[in-house]
């Protein structure tokens, strides 16, 4: 019985070192690829439902199903690819309900859209659900044409920037903090100290900067005088028929007219509405999957009292009242 144990721990040894066999198991599941799934209309014909929900970011999404996490760019940059594929789509509409998200986040998914519809012709619409504020907005103005439902708040249009400072607070317990730099700037927007009168005016003139990025996408996507869209680019937030008025948006209406409406445009008649989802996830009508993810920030609590506490200074196209 030892001899044959013996045997047996040598012909593992052999194989082991040889190479021979190497069984690797994934801790983590890998994300799979987008599938696809028909949701209303039957025919060969197609028209892709894209979401654009919750914080526009860059930054990798938290989920609860150990898989590999992927960013909002990237999942929109994988939906494109797949639909450029695909030679029985006919054209895509944007369902929007986020209020914003970072600048780079917003310019980058609106680059993708405009060079999509330069590469293969096709023409998007954008529908705004319950919120499609400030980065939001920014995107939806790559769409051929905006429909808002009648609830929905728009606009928003501008740019933030914030921190906390806490210098007197962190002097009230006791704690000091030092700081040593290569240049008296170096910590600009410090959260542990008021900035100067100078740094405002380097951080007013960054935002100044992007905030006329914004106007120019406005005025090029919705083709508005720029003293209009200057007008109207002060921040505030307008309803379905303000926004109408102003000509922020093409039309007022649900998320099925815009899909009629697509299809008339196109000459469609018997048509597939498809959307892409992961294994796990709920994809059954075109209203599934509606619910915004909430901004990604911290709080801190002062007194009792949870104060808004963002990890860092970020330049946002964000609604964040």
């Amino acid at each position: 019985m030892r001899l044959k144990f013996a045997f047996l721990m040598i012909f593992l040894s052999v194989l082991f070192l040889n190479g021979c066999a190497i069984v690797t198991i994934p801790l983590l599941p890998e994300t799979e690829e987008f599938r696809e799934r028909v949701v209303e209309g039957e025919g060969k014909d197609k028209l892709l439902l894209l979401d654009v929900s919750g914080v526009i970011s860059e930054e990798k999404k938290r989920n609860l199903s150990f898989r590999e996490e992927v960013s909002m760019v990237d999942e929109l940059k994988e939906a494109l690819k797949k639909a450029e594929k695909d030679r029985n789509l006919k054209g895509i509409i944007l369902r929007i309900n986020s209020p914003g998200g970072t600048v780079t986040a917003s310019d980058i998914i609106h680059h993708e859209l405009l060079a999509y519809k330069l590469r293969t012709g096709q023409r998007i619409m954008a529908c705004l659900m319950d919120v499609g504020a400030s980065g939001a907005y920014y995107v939806a103005t790559a769409a051929d044409e905006i429909v808002s439902h009648p609830t929905t708040i728009t606009g928003s249009i501008g740019v933030v920037a914030m921190k906390f400072n806490v210098q007197g607070l962190m002097s009230k317990i006791g704690v000091e903090q030092e700081t040593i730099k290569s240049g008296d700037k170096k910590d600009i927007m410090s959260p542990f100290r008021a900035s100067t009168p100078e740094e405002q005016k380097i951080m007013q003139a960054i935002i100044h900067t992007l905030h006329g990025r914004f106007v120019d996408v406005i005025v090029e996507g919705r083709t508005l005088e720029r003293g209009k869209v200057e007008k109207l680019a002060d921040g505030r937030i307008y309803t379905a028929d303000q926004a109408l008025s102003a000509g922020l948006i093409d039309r007022i209406g649900y998320l099925d007219s815009t899909i009629e409406g697509m299809k008339k445009n196109l000459g469609l008649e018997k048509t597939s509405v498809i959307v892409y989802y992961r294994p796990d996830s709920y994809k059954s009508t075109i209203y599934s999957g509606l619910t915004p993810a909430p901004p990604q920030v911290n709080l801190i609590s002062i007194n009792g009292q949870e104060l808004l506490a963002p990890p860092g200074v970020r330049f946002m196209y964000l609604w964040l009242p």
